[in-house]
């Protein structure tokens, strides 16, 4: 997955900037999964600042076309994708839809809310990649209503080996705006971690559920 770096950079000092992303090698946080993490990640905040998610939206927008032009639908992935895939879908003047990662206990007991047609082109709009259960449950969804999935588009990844492996066994195109390898240079340069701390924040990503708080 090739990035462009300047924007990765960017795409990385702006959620650093606004705290969509959050560093704290010394006093790590604690995820849902239970793995303690010195990294904390929400990109739901970038829809309170305009020039950020002004941003976002004409650089996904930007990737969806050059990746794999422009498609009938952009599909978001609930919750969090939602707003942005709007954004985009708005962007690039098409319709939009998301999708819930499981069926509504009520209802129409729909997964996929809005209109889709068998057959119809999609590309789908993540805002963050870890271990890419989620955003491949939301793939596999597409496909069972006969939809042709071109790949998805996502704000960050943390780049873990799982997702890379998980997005490659089930076939589906990842591209994202920025990666963990371009958020520790761009906190560096921008000096939100020290040397020390980028050497912490690596050992994390590579061995994320064993990692813990050194604790010299």
């Amino acid at each position: 997955m090739d990035l462009n770096k300047d924007t990765a950079k960017r795409t990385a000092e702006l959620l650093l900037q606004i705290k969509a992303i959050k560093l704290s090698p010394k006093a790590p946080f604690t995820w849902a999964s239970g793995w303690k993490s010195p990294i904390y990640c929400d990109n739901r905040i970038t829809l309170s600042y305009v020039p950020v998610r002004n941003f976002l939206k004409e650089q996904i927008a930007k990737l969806v076309i050059e990746k794999h032009g422009k498609p009938d639908i952009i599909a978001g992935v609930a919750t969090g994708a939602i707003a942005i895939g709007i954004l985009v879908a708005q962007e690039l003047g098409v319709p939009f839809i998301y999708v819930r990662p499981e069926p509504k206990k009520h209802g129409r007991k729909n997964q996929i809310e809005g209109h889709l047609e068998s057959g119809q082109n999609v590309v789908v709009i993540e805002d963050l990649i870890s271990t890419g259960t989620s955003s491949l449950n939301a793939v596999k969804a597409l496909k069972e209503a006969n939809a042709t999935v071109k790949g998805m588009i996502a704000i960050f990844s943390y780049g873990f080996a799982i997702a890379d492996e998980n997005f490659k066994n089930n076939n589906v195109s990842l591209t994202t705006l920025s990666n963990y390898k371009y958020l520790l240079e761009q906190a560096l340069d921008s000096k939100y971690i020290t040397s020390e701390e980028r050497t912490i924040l690596e050992e994390w990503r590579a061995a994320p559920s064993e990692w813990k708080q050194n604790e010299k």
